[in-house]
């Protein structure tokens, strides 16, 4: 089903895959040692990079965008970072959606007061602000700003239009911060991946089965982590452009960097319906191109998939998760109660009546709501009904035109009488904040991730609810048996695909599009929760950092770190959201992490306590280490950032006074670089390096300012622990440009980019 192979091929007339240690069938194939020393930039996404970067050196990219975008839990924060940096226009265009924060939310920021803010800005800086649920962020740039050969930067981890000829990439708002102010994104020139398909699905297999066969395969090997994945092969050309959309939004979850497909007439179509035939170019890879890596997937053995908590990696097929459904609910029962003590796990209850049973089926968002998918649901449950039992049905269509056409084809009517309910274009069952389900739950998403609390529980207060994400066809057919799951290849029905009909009127109406006209004398409406950032410190000569948090999990992810749901009404209030940080996984941090801040700002005033200078007189004279060592909570995790693009994850910490991370490795290249635009040295151990230490304990790494302005890689690092015992271990900072360094010394990118006037 899916082959990978850890060694360079050769692409020969686009069907041919030959590995670089094979060089007689290359010589027998015509490939010249000429044409292999050039090979490299023979990928589409050479091509791609090339023309974006703005220096000669294509080891490391320099790259300016195209467009920008960010949604409403991320665009106040970039907007006011940028502001306090000195920015006074958007450079580029820079599209603001509001479709996560598109409920009324009583605790945090009135929704609408972000909403009032993003249009104001938009006004007053030259952008396009979509209100809300007109259109959930990507779905707008899919059908707006997408177009072949371009490259699109957006503040969401999902922000994929590889399928589209474009190379788009999520990161932190630190990195749009950057664009804003005409600097670059800058990183070493990245590994393609070949991702070679052929054959073509199979009844009721869909783009979330697909993407669930490549993600389980490769996610924990990190086999095309930080790497472009380029899609290639004869199989293209048997998927519609939605069902290419579903399957490449997925690659975030494999923790690559971007990726790319071949375009063809059925690219070329999408443009054309959407108004913009000229955002269409063929784009394909050059006679023998060189990938360094392989991945070959044979569509037609394909079968549906589920994917069980907490991995979207966590990956079977539907035949072999109710073969076992004992086995590996049980092993879900175990890995819940382990990490949420007080939830009252009872999984093993969904198995009865010779099935196992769901309580929720939803297809939404970038993933799921789209055109093709909703309409092969519709098919599957025409005639049919969800029932009349605890099993619900909701579809959320992913912006209005595509509403607006299944409305007209009648789709819409279809769905209703079934029971299934339909509800406006929303981010939020992606990231809990709609459509909760009950305590002990289980629900079937055709959404992107089924990470913990993603679905909105709370299980450190004992809610707890179980997500597995599954394909839009394999949950209509689940909905058609009243909640049984069932895979959609077990149906007898003959798809029909309808032609899509494109109507942009909404849009035309209801988005405010400034690009270009920037209106500087506009006030921006702020909301009395919309605040600026605390004031932020640079770099001290010494660093002392205090443990306040200690995770032994092999992931941690950005919702672990900062949750998302009703906790994202604070956004706007970097003081008040950070009150959240690790909330539903290591509560005392954040009491923690201010009891140390407290303590670092009576060293700043020269009221230096007891326990701190007891602590530094380990290292040294005390009252010399007191004037010049800063002091800083820290958190260890083996393998943080997994997930989302959301600052916020770093910024928290460091609002409540977090000068480090230190770890293993990151799980993605966007959270180490929210902690070094936030000013968090983002440390690393040498694998193997036993780190046994709890909260409350010291890191002092000296020298830590000389040392990094020297562009030192290695720093030798002491840990007291609480019962007097020292320790001598070696951190590593590696890979930092020099921006990242003076960042870091600066204390952050606002303070860097205000030193630079």
């Amino acid at each position: 089903m899916v082959r990978l192979t850890a060694k360079g091929v050769y692409l020969v007339d686009g069907t041919q895959l030959v590995t670089e240690d094979e060089a007689q069938r290359l010589d027998q194939m015509g490939v010249t040692p000429t044409e292999r020393e050039h090979a490299r930039e023979g990928t589409i996404a050479h091509s791609i990079l090339a023309a974006h970067t703005v220096t000669d050196d294509l080891e490391h990219l320099r790259i300016k965008f195209d467009a920008m975008a960010s949604h409403d839990i991320t665009y106040v924060g970039i907007i006011q970072t940028a502001r306090a940096s000195g920015m006074e226009r958007f450079p580029l265009p820079y599209v603001l959606t509001c479709c996560h924060n598109s409920l009324c939310a009583v605790g945090g920021t009135i929704n609408d007061d972000d909403h009032f803010f993003g249009l104001s800005a938009a006004k007053k800086y030259g952008g396009i602000y979509v209100p809300p649920h007109i259109a959930v962020i990507h779905q707008f740039m899919r059908e707006n700003f997408a177009g072949c050969g371009k490259m699109i930067l957006g503040s969401d981890s999902h922000t994929r239009y590889g399928a589209l000829g474009t190379m788009a990439i999520g990161e932190g708002g630190g990195e749009l911060d950057k664009q804003l102010l005409g600097d670059t994104y800058d990183i070493a020139y990245p590994d393609v991946v070949a991702i070679y398909l052929k054959g073509a699905p199979q009844l009721g297999v869909g783009p979330m089965d697909v993407a669930l066969a490549i993600v389980s395969a490769v996610y924990k090997s990190g086999f095309v982590k930080n790497k472009v994945m380029e899609f290639v092969g004869p199989g293209i050309a048997s998927l519609p452009t939605d069902y290419r959309n579903g399957i490449d939004v997925m690659t975030t979850e494999t923790t690559c960097l971007s990726s790319i497909w071949e375009t063809d007439e059925e690219t070329k179509r999408f443009f054309e319906i959407h108004g913009r035939p000229e955002a269409y170019q063929k784009l394909s890879p050059g006679e023998g191109a060189y990938y360094d890596r392989m991945i070959e997937l044979d569509l037609g053995q394909i079968e549906p998939m589920i994917a069980l908590p907490f991995h979207p990696s966590n990956a079977y097929t539907i035949r072999e998760f109710l073969a076992n459904a004992k086995e590996l609910l049980a092993g879900v029962e175990a890995e819940a109660k382990k990490r949420w003590p007080k939830a009252n796990v009872h999984l093993l209850d969904k198995i009865h009546d010779g099935g196992v049973w769901a309580d929720q089926g939803i297809i939404a968002g970038c993933a799921g709501g789209m055109f093709d998918n909703i309409d092969e649901a519709a098919q599957i449950l025409r005639g049919g009904s969800v029932g009349d039992s605890y099993f619900s049905m909701s579809v959320y269509p992913t912006s209005v035109p595509v509403s607006l056409a299944l409305t007209r084809m009648g789709v819409t009517e279809v769905l209703l009488e079934t029971g299934t309910i339909i509800k406006p274009s929303f981010c939020g069952p992606c990231f809990g904040a709609g459509d909760v389900p009950a305590n002990n739950g289980l629900s079937l998403r055709h959404t992107t991730r089924n990470f913990p609390n993603r679905e909105g529980s709370k299980p450190s207060e004992g809610q707890f609810a179980g997500v597995c994400l599954m394909d839009a066809r394999s949950i209509a057919a689940t909905a058609r048996n009243g909640g049984r799951i069932t895979p959609a290849d077990e149906l007898d029905y003959t798809p029909e695909r309808h032609p899509y009909q494109f109507d942009k009127t909404v849009y035309a109406r209801r988005v405010y599009n400034g690009f270009g006209h920037p209106q500087p004398e506009t006030k921006l409406i702020m909301g009395p929760n919309i605040t600026d950032w605390p004031r932020m410190y640079e770099l001290g000569e010494h660093l002392l950092l205090e443990l306040a948090a200690v995770i032994h999990d092999p992931v941690t992810t950005t919702d672990e770190l900062i949750p998302s749901g009703e906790t994202s009404s604070y956004r706007s209030n970097p003081l008040r959201l950070a009150e959240f940080t690790l909330s539903r996984r290591v509560p005392d941090y954040v009491p923690r992490a201010k009891k140390i801040a407290e303590k670092e700002s009576k060293r700043r005033s020269g009221c230096a306590s007891e326990t701190l200078r007891a602590a530094l007189a380990r290292f040294g004279d005390a009252d010399t280490l007191l004037s010049v060592t800063q002091l800083g909570s820290c958190v260890f995790a083996n393998k943080p950032g997994d997930g989302s693009a959301r600052e916020q994850a770093a910024s928290c910490q460091k609002v409540l006074g977090g000068l480090a991370n230190i770890c293993y490795e990151f799980a993605t290249k966007r959270y180490r670089s929210n902690c070094i635009n936030w000013g968090m040295l983002p440390f690393t151990l040498d694998e193997g390096t036993p780190f046994d230490y709890t909260p409350g304990d010291f890191v002092f790494v000296p020298d830590v300012r000389k040392r990094l302005k020297a562009g030192c890689e290695d720093f030798p690092a002491a840990v007291l622990r609480q019962n007097g015992e020292k320790t001598e271990i070696l951190l590593h900072v590696k890979g930092l440009t020099m921006d990242e360094q003076e960042i870091l010394l600066d204390g952050c990118l606002m303070n860097y980019y205000a030193k630079r006037g």
